[in-house]
């Protein structure tokens, strides 16, 4: 069975999710493994050119959520480009050499301002609400919620490989084989942008709505008095560790606060799923002119029945 079709705005707001594969906390944070997916984050919003805007981010041990805005079909080669980097970067700080990810990352429309806000407080509540610490600020792997609470922009290292697999062989590679060594390192800024519903917040009002938000998931998990693994029981986990029970759960077709709103993103949906199988049955039959829905992706191969009249 096939993917599902994805189905991309012109512009708009996106909760995106990929997990590890089989669950493994391949992501398990350390100083190294931060720095690193810190660099890769920071550099593929940078290539996008502005056609993505980060506004929140965590990275757990085995999967990372993100809450961006994104310009058409933007975000299709932004996550390509950032997961295929940190499946070789990442991948190689925890000497796993198979495949990275489980699946294809999800990406679900986020309708409405409510439903926005709710989603940055999912991403905060990681770590909390699963059990690993007591507090938010306590989870040891990336998240956004240093640059929410203070400044926007940070600086991570970028570790060029295109440099130093051009300059193999010279007399520069000499002590400096290591792919991680300061001779490949670049500086660049990931900035977290404010939500949009909060921009007519000055920068305190965002942060005591940021804080907010982490005290009620605080107070949450206080309600439910169990026990925590702890901070240094997260960063000595194996990263290799296969998990032996995994939630799974639909996917949502999107977030929204109200049904109405995901009724009508549901008839949305049936008909660019409609209009792509048209296009798509009249370019197997050899029209190459069926015209395919707006920001979604044709199929790159001539089918072998038309190939063999061609």
């Amino acid at each position: 069975m096939g993917w599902p079709l994805r189905m991309f705005q012109e512009e708009g707001l996106y909760f995106v999710t990929s997990r590890c594969f089989q669950g493994r906390l391949l992501l398990r944070p350390s100083a190294e493994v931060n720095e690193v997916v810190g660099g890769v984050l920071a550099r593929a919003v940078q290539q996008s050119a502005g056609t993505i805007r980060l506004h929140a981010f965590t990275f757990a041990s085995n999967h990372f959520h993100l809450l961006v805005w994104a310009r058409g079909a933007a975000l299709a080669s932004f996550m390509q480009y950032l997961r295929s980097n940190l499946s070789k970067k990442v991948g190689r700080l925890v000497d796993w050499s198979g495949g990275f990810w489980e699946r294809r990352y999800s990406a679900e429309p986020v309708l409405d301002d409510t439903a926005l806000v709710g989603r940055l407080r999912y991403v905060l509540a990681h770590g909390v609400k699963e059990g690993l610490v007591e507090r938010c600020a306590e989870w040891p792997g990336l998240t956004c919620l240093p640059q929410l609470l203070g400044p926007a922009r940070r600086l991570f290292k970028w570790f060029n490989w295109t440099k130093r697999w051009n300059k193999r062989g010279s007399e520069d590679m000499a002590g400096a084989q290591e792919r991680f060594a300061q001779q490949w390192a670049e500086p660049v800024e990931l900035e977290v942008a404010p939500l949009p519903c909060w921009n007519g917040l000055g920068e305190e009002s965002r942060r005591r709505a940021v804080q907010g938000l982490v005290e009620e998931v605080e107070a949450e998990a206080r309600a439910r008095d169990k026990p925590v693994l702890g901070e240094r029981a997260v960063r000595v986990q194996h990263p290799h560790t296969r998990p032996e029970h995994l939630k799974r759960s639909p996917r949502p077709l999107g977030h929204a606060s109200t049904r109405q709103a995901l009724r009508e993103l549901r008839e949305q949906y049936g008909a660019f799923v409609a209009a792509f199988r048209e296009a798509a049955a009249r370019w197997r039959r050899g029209d190459f002119s069926a015209p395919f829905p707006l920001f979604s992706f044709p199929p790159r191969v001539v089918p072998g029945r038309v190939a063999r009249v061609l």
